[in-house]
């Protein structure tokens, strides 16, 4: 057991190499070798963690789909109110805390990947399938607490997901801070609309 947790532990910090290099240099211009000699090690190591390149990518999107989800983490003292963990969860989605979790470049170069290789499109759908699940979950779990008043609320957590999907798309091509600020608060007002409150203070603090 604890050869294993050592092998899991010694993985976890090449592919923080691999991220931080692919970050600054590009996920197609990070090799195994560039790995090696940022860690001061050999090659052959790498390959005995991961069996070739395509390997140690995969294991790349899972590290960057790990960050991804905690966007979506509630404080254990919200988990009981049903009103304050969709604020968390809201706040959380349109906040910077997606600029300090992963970088953009990576995401989606990562992303791109998904049109040509079936484990990683498998990998992201996944992921975003069980997150779009836990956020149906609070709304219903609001609707029926009399905070939000939503018809269909498979289709109101859709509408979100695709609100931020095309947002966070469009915000990484904006440079300007104020610009930056101002859109993601019109969309995180999109969001609120969307569930459309019947308390209009219940999830709008921050």
């Amino acid at each position: 057991m604890g050869r294993k947790s050592l092998k899991e532990a010694r993985k976890k910090e090449i592919i923080k190499v691999f991220y931080g290099l692919a970050k600054k240099h590009g996920l197609e211009n990070t090799s195994i070798a560039k790995i090696a000699a940022k860690m001061d090690i050999n090659p052959s190591l790498i390959i005995h963690y991961f069996q070739n390149r395509e390997d140690l990518v995969y294991g790349l999107i899972d590290f960057i789909l790990d960050k991804y989800k905690l966007i979506y983490k509630v404080s254990a003292a919200e988990t009981v109110d049903s009103g304050k963990a969709l604020q968390e969860i809201i706040n959380n989605i349109f906040s910077n805390k997606w600029n300090k979790l992963f970088d953009d470049g990576l995401f989606y170069g990562c992303y791109s990947m998904t049109f040509r290789d079936p484990k990683v499109r498998d990998l992201y759908k996944k992921l975003l399938d069980s997150l779009r699940s836990l956020l149906g979950s609070y709304i219903e779990r609001c609707k029926n607490d009399g905070i939000l008043d939503v018809e269909d609320v498979e289709t109101a957590a859709d509408n979100i997901f695709v609100l931020i999907d095309g947002a966070y798309f469009y915000l990484s091509l904006v440079t300007d801070k104020a610009e930056y600020e101002e859109r993601l608060l019109k969309y995180k007002a999109q969001a609120l609309k969307i569930l459309n409150l019947k308390s209009p203070v219940s999830l709008v603090a921050d």
